[in-house]
């Protein structure tokens, strides 16, 4: 799961730029005061704003030309992945909480509606048991 985050100003990098995380050596691989690895993020719990647990993110979803990540895949419901039912979350609407040691995702940004989250071409949102819908 993701670390507590640190405090102090988050420095960016220039939009574009290739350039490295200075608190880290070498090239970052797992996570540094800036970056996460996406592996890191893919399994760590949604919660909503009363600390229910929604799920669990099982994918994040990547712009193929811009690099900026669209959304994240919610999995929820199902046992040992059968019968699991993916809705995509925007990733802009989901906030790391260190109390909570997961993700809690902003009012409203959890509809019944796959085309609010802003998932492009990603097609219809489906569940491990081959049914399809929201």
């Amino acid at each position: 799961m993701p670390t507590e985050l640190p405090g102090g100003p988050h420095h960016l990098r220039p939009p574009g730029s290739m350039q490295l995380d200075t608190d880290a050596e070498g090239v970052p691989t797992e996570e540094t005061a800036r970056l996460i690895a996406t592996r890191k993020v893919e399994g760590t719990p949604v919660f909503d704003r009363a600390g229910e647990r929604l799920g669990d993110i099982v994918s994040v979803m990547v712009e193929k030309q811009t690099g900026i990540v669209a959304y994240v895949v919610l999995g929820t419901g199902g046992f040992l992945g059968l019968g699991e039912t993916h809705r995509p979350l925007p990733w802009r609407a989901l906030t790391y909480d260190v109390g909570l040691g997961g993700y809690v995702i902003d009012d409203g940004a959890m509809t019944d509606n796959p085309a609010a989250a802003d998932t492009g071409d990603a097609g219809p949102i489906a569940s491990t048991d081959g049914a399809t819908g929201p």
